[in-house]
C-alpha cells in the first residue's frame, strides 16, 4: 500500500520519501508565517453634538479661565463637537471674556482676558 502512494519500491527509498514529506510539517521558517498585528485601535470618541444648558454653563464658567484657549483644548476637555467649539470660542470673544493671540488659518489660539486691558 505504501509503495502505491510512494514512487520508491526499496524500503530505504520509502523511508527516505517519508521523510522529505514529513520534513515541512516539523518545526522551521516555513512551518508557520508570521501573522501581523491588527494594532492597537483607539476607542471611537462620544463628544455632544447638541449645545445643552449644563454644557453652555460650564463654557461660560470654565473657559475664561484656560490660559491657552484653542478648538482642540475645547474638544478634549469639554467632550464637545468641533463645530460647537468653534462657535463657542466666537462667542466668547465677542463677550470680550477671551483676546486673541495668534490666527492662523483654521488653528485659532486665544488667552484669557485680563482686568487691565
Amino acid at each position: 500500500m505504501v509503495s502505491e502512494i510512494l514512487p520508491y519500491n526499496s524500503t530505504r527509498g520509502i523511508l527516505q520519501a517519508k521523510a522529505k514529506v514529513a520534513a515541512p510539517s516539523s518545526g522551521g521558517k516555513a512551518a508557520k508565517k508570521k501573522k501581523w498585528s491588527k494594532g492597537k485601535v483607539k476607542d471611537k470618541a462620544v463628544h455632544s453634538v447638541v449645545l445643552d444648558k449644563a454644557t453652555y454653563d460650564r463654557i461660560l464658567k470654565e473657559v475664561p479661565t484656560f490660559k491657552f484657549i484653542s478648538q482642540s483644548i475645547l474638544i478634549e476637555r469639554l467632550k464637545i463637537n468641533g463645530s460647537l467649539a468653534r462657535i463657542a470660542i466666537k462667542h466668547l470673544e465677542n463677550e470680550g471674556s477671551i483676546k486673541r493671540i495668534v490666527h492662523h488659518g483654521a488653528q485659532l489660539i486665544y488667552t484669557r482676558s485680563t482686568t487691565s486691558d
